[in-house]
């Protein structure tokens, strides 16, 4: 006589299911974006896996790529407000938060405040890097508190809130590079890449000709909070946790094994780059219709989270090593177990 199947752990049923609709409105987001952006896969699902996470993008590479066209189609997506930032050097930042106005009702005189572009879900801040770092600042409150202060009096910004940041590797003249504090607040840094023959083809026969794709709204700002609380509940086994505070570790100089990384970097990760790649491997094993991370799920996700959070020292910008270069030998030296 055969043993009855053991009955399913209570709740198995809820969870997967939840996963399915995870994959499924990721996949119906996606397939939206597409219609208008030619490829660019990798950049795309960066960008999708930062706003579940509750983070914020900075994209780096030369005009004309999709960068703008992305974050607008997300946007109609995902039925949230847009709003475009071009940082220049004369921008104040009055002009992103916005400033208290003298106004006069039946004859008396107020003031009142006059929100800026900040406010909104989806915030593209062009350029970031020709702005004045007084007023990149004006950007460093609203991305770690969602709030922004203006005077004594401290506005809420709508959820969600997402900053994607642009800024072009190539002209160095009349730009300021962003202060480590900055970048920090950044969950990803993707690289845009040009596109290939067939993609520049699929971009030509789209934007040449008189058809002009509908985007439909298939999510909603409140669901995506929601896939966002789920992001939180994927549990992470204590080894694979280990493994993320190790790579985070083998980042600082001066607690690496990688003989490269202690004479080429500066500073390593912060904390908030462990954050980033927790949730980011988290984000992969759901789109993947995995309940928890794995080791693999951790370093497909390095690079990404923390290419700006490694700084290089002088010897290292001299001899022109990439951060990505420095990953690589981090990954490929550290041990699942220790």
């Amino acid at each position: 006589m055969t043993a009855p199947a053991p009955a399913p752990a209570p709740g198995l049923g809820e969870a997967a299911e939840a996963v399915a609709r995870f994959r499924e409105d990721l996949r119906h987001l996606s397939r939206e974006i597409g219609l208008r952006l030619v490829g660019q896969t990798e950049i795309v699902e960066g960008v999708i896996a930062a706003l579940l996470a509750g983070g914020h993008v900075l994209l780096e590479g030369v005009p004309g790529l999709g960068k703008t066209l992305l974050v607008k189609t997300l946007a109609e997506a995902l039925d949230l407000a847009f709003s475009r930032i071009q940082f220049t050097p004369d921008l104040m930042p009055a002009d992103v938060v916005g400033t208290n106005m003298i106004v006069e009702t039946s004859g008396a005189r107020r003031f009142e405040f006059q929100r800026g572009p900040i406010f909104s879900n989806l915030v593209l801040a062009d350029e970031i890097n020709r702005a004045t770092p007084k007023t990149q600042s004006a950007l460093l409150e609203a991305m770690q508190e969602q709030a922004v202060t203006v005077g004594k009096q401290t506005y809420p910004l709508p959820p969600p809130f997402f900053v994607l940041a642009t800024q072009n590797p190539i002209e160095m003249e009349g730009t300021y590079p962003l202060p480590e504090a900055q970048l920090d607040r950044f969950f990803f840094k993707l690289r845009v890449e040009l596109p290939g023959n067939a993609d520049l083809h699929a971009i030509l026969d789209r934007t040449t000709g008189v058809a002009d794709p509908i985007v439909r709204r298939v999510l909603d700002g409140a669901r995506l909070l929601e896939l966002r609380e789920l992001v939180r509940q994927v549990p992470v086994a204590r080894p694979i946790q280990d493994f993320a505070v190790r790579l985070i570790e083998a980042t600082h100089p001066e607690r690496s094994q990688v003989a490269r990384v202690r004479k080429l970097v500066r500073y390593g990760s912060s904390p908030r780059g462990a954050q980033a790649v927790i949730l980011a491997a988290k984000i992969k094993a759901l789109t993947d219709g995995r309940f928890a991370p794995s080791f693999d799920d951790i370093r497909r996700v390095a690079a990404p989270a923390l290419r700006h959070r490694v700084l290089l020292n002088f010897e290292g910008e001299a001899e022109g090593v990439g951060a990505d270069a420095l990953l690589a030998e981090i990954l490929a030296a550290l041990p699942e177990v220790p």
